[in-house]
């Protein structure tokens, strides 16, 4: 029993290593070439900057804390951390992804919600507030159909926020 277990985990820290690899791979070649996959392919309107703060995220997931409340309409989520500069990177890349809404540039490779959210960014309501060890966002929606994306968006961060890199990987994939 305890030899399956030394496998299972071994097995998961391959994944884990491999998806890190894989990532990184697909963010080096996409960097490497004028209107490669961060300009508008895959990873959609997504900097460089942003890819940094989304590796930088992932890795250090196990620092991170997420409370999700669903509230009429959609969501209050609260992401915080002990780490300063995770606080600082944290609402760095929340207050980015909500200009890219805003801007409607959008950014998909991580998520199978937010593809509806930014097509429909000027339907729902977004507040973002700075706390002192994070953010709270709230959603919210008076369409069905929206208000179910801004629920699954947020389960899909709680799955970033307590897997980090497997379950951006399993996104990725489709899975």
């Amino acid at each position: 029993m305890a030899l399956g277990f030394v496998a299972a985990g071994g097995g998961l820290l391959a994944i884990g290593a491999a998806g890190d690899y894989l990532l990184r791979s697909v963010l080096r070649l996409a960097g490497s070439r004028p209107g490669g996959m961060m300009s508008g392919g895959m990873m959609g309107s997504a900097t460089s900057a942003d890819m940094t703060m989304y590796m930088d995220l992932f890795n250090r997931h196990t620092q991170l804390r997420r409370a999700v409340e669903e509230i009429p309409g959609g969501v209050r989520t609260t992401t915080e951390s002990d780490a300063p500069d995770l606080v600082s990177l944290l609402q760095a890349h929340v207050a980015s992804m909500y200009s890219h809404l805003d801007q409607r540039a959008e950014v998909t490779c991580m998520s199978d919600s937010l593809p509806t959210l930014f097509r429909n960014a000027t339907t729902y309501q977004r507040r973002l507030a700075f706390t002192p060890k994070g953010v709270t966002v709230t959603e919210t929606s008076s369409d069905p159909a929206i208000t179910k994306a801004i629920r699954k968006h947020a389960q899909e961060v709680s799955g970033f926020v307590q897997n980090g890199m497997p379950a951006m990987m399993q996104g990725m994939m489709g899975g």
